[in-house]
């Protein structure tokens, strides 16, 4: 028997995962307190640090850890030099322990390789990983759109678009807490906006060249909440991120596009795109879109 494990600790989720013989993907998300809008990285840290256990405990019942041939971890944001977050310390340090104990390689990979192949692979697109393409992550702090092509081990990418300011998931949670939802706020939000019966003026966004500025849709969103209904702000919302991203990929000509990130598990903006769009879009499963380390642990399967 052959087993890979992924270990992902993002911003707020601790996720372990294990393919091969045997499929299974754990996670948890970390508290966040009534109000806030995120945590600081020095308590990420810590709280995955928490949850970590426990997890790789769950992951591993019934599973000798002699079947387990490497393991893989996201030690940055992006697979390029500089990138860097606190969190993945977390989660390269449980993974080190791992792979020492056990006495299998160790391979390092991005967050963004990971939610880039779970798209690939739950979307049943593999030939994807044969060709260039266009991707767009979008999640709680990421807007890219990037020209993406599989090298054998992880993703070579080039930003070519996506947000100056700040991610469709910050605009999502923002405004969200403002209304006084639970962060984070992408489930509820979508939620509310599959049963809007009203119309909010779609807000505004600025566009240029594949970039976008979401900043001023906050502030428009902001003067709404308590003088209009939340469900009506909601859907504002996912037709603002929705067009902006539709204007974005016309302006690049891009034609065949896969959306990663937990922003693109909402099924309103799915729909959105695929109704107002000529674009292909390409869509990671739900359950795959939003942080986990499955991805990851497919990665290392692959390289064998």
């Amino acid at each position: 028997m052959k087993n890979y494990i992924g270990v992902d600790t993002s911003n707020y989720t601790t996720s372990f995962a294990i393919c091969g013989n045997i499929e299974r993907s754990v996670r948890k998300i970390l508290p966040v307190a009534e109000g806030q809008r995120g945590i600081r990285q020095s308590d990420g840290v810590f709280m995955h640090i928490k949850q970590a256990p426990a997890l790789y405990d769950k992951l591993m019942e019934g599973i000798a850890p002699d079947t387990v041939k490497a393991v893989g971890v996201s030690t940055r944001p992006r697979s390029v030099e500089g990138s860097y977050m606190p969190v993945f310390l977390a989660g390269k340090t449980f993974a080190n322990i791992i792979s020492s104990t056990i006495g299998v390689p160790l391979y390092e990979l991005s967050h963004q390789d990971g939610h880039i192949m779970a798209g690939i692979l739950s979307s049943g697109r593999e030939d994807l990983l044969n060709t260039e393409f266009y991707s767009v992550h979008l999640s709680g702090g990421t807007f890219e759109i990037l020209k993406t092509r599989y090298n054998g081990y992880n993703f070579d990418t080039e930003i070519v678009g996506g947000t100056k300011d700040i991610s469709a998931g910050q605009l999502i949670d923002r405004v969200g807490v403002a209304c006084g939802m639970g962060f984070p706020c992408g489930k509820e939000v979508s939620r509310l906006a599959s049963i809007s019966e009203g119309k909010v003026p779609l807000f505004s966004v600025s566009e240029n060249n594949g970039y976008i500025n979401l900043s001023g849709a906050e502030a428009q969103a902001m003067k709404l909440v308590g003088s209009v209904q939340t469900e009506n702000i909601c859907m504002a919302l996912i037709e603002c991120i929705g067009k902006s991203i539709i204007k974005a990929l016309r302006s690049l000509s891009a034609n065949k596009v896969l959306f990663a990130g937990g922003v693109v598990s909402s099924d309103v903006l799915r729909e959105y795109l695929i109704k107002n769009s000529d674009i292909e879009c390409i869509f990671a499963s739900k359950e795959m879109s939003s942080d986990n380390a499955w991805g990851i642990a497919k990665l290392v399967q692959m390289k064998g």
